[in-house]
């Protein structure tokens, strides 16, 4: 279900915005908000029709540094995944991975390590990816966005979507509008820190017409 969540639309919607570009923005949001309404209420439906409930995942007793390698892995194949079902080259592809698994371990190590708010880890991990990928872009010859939104369309947050549409519709509602808000934090943090991070290495950008 979390390869559903259109995360390239979502994301580039708010960059988009950003720029107020607000036509595409506008546009890419509403097509992102509709897929992700079918996706979660068709998934709430089947989840009454066959007795699922969501439940957190199961605790894994592995040591640190296991965890962050076998993070850096998992999330190096799941960019690197995205990346393919986006048509990108496998260069792009590896490299939009490399970033995306560093990035993205880095934002879970702060919610698992330092305690940081999932919102907060989020923009972190968003701006370190757009700083790295401001760095390499000159070495692999493709545009900024083509490495950055592959990166972190991973730390969208499906999960936090299915359980917010799931207890919304079996009318929990204080547990549902917990679960919406921190996916609406996330999801408007994983954009600001790609702003953030092309404000800062892009003169272009930050600068009027």
């Amino acid at each position: 279900m979390l390869f559903i969540i259109p995360g390239f639309p979502f994301i580039t919607s708010g960059i988009d915005l950003s720029k107020l570009d607000m036509r595409s923005g506008i546009e890419r949001l509403t097509y992102a908000l509709i897929i992700i309404i079918v996706a979660t209420m068709t998934a709430w439906l089947m989840a009454l029709i066959l007795h699922l409930t969501p439940m957190d995942f199961l605790p894994l007793h592995l040591t640190l540094w296991q965890f962050i390698l076998f993070r850096l892995a998992a999330s190096f194949c799941g960019v690197f995944g995205f990346s393919v079902m986006f048509n990108s080259p496998v260069k792009l592809a590896a490299s939009a991975a490399v970033i995306g698994a560093l990035a993205n371990t880095l934002r879970l190590e702060l919610v698992d390590l330092v305690s940081f708010p999932p919102a907060a880890a989020a923009f972190v991990g968003a701006f370190t990816a757009g700083i790295l990928a401001s760095l390499l872009k000159k070495y692999v010859g493709y545009p900024r966005i083509s490495i950055t939104v592959p990166s972190i369309v991973i730390m969208v947050p499906g999960l936090y979507l299915y359980k917010a549409f799931y207890n919304l519709g079996v009318m929990s509602l204080e547990t549902s509008a917990s679960w919406l808000a921190s996916a609406l934090l996330i999801i408007l943090a994983l954009p600001l820190g790609l702003i953030f991070a092309r404000i800062i290495t892009d003169r272009s950008f930050r600068c009027c017409t």
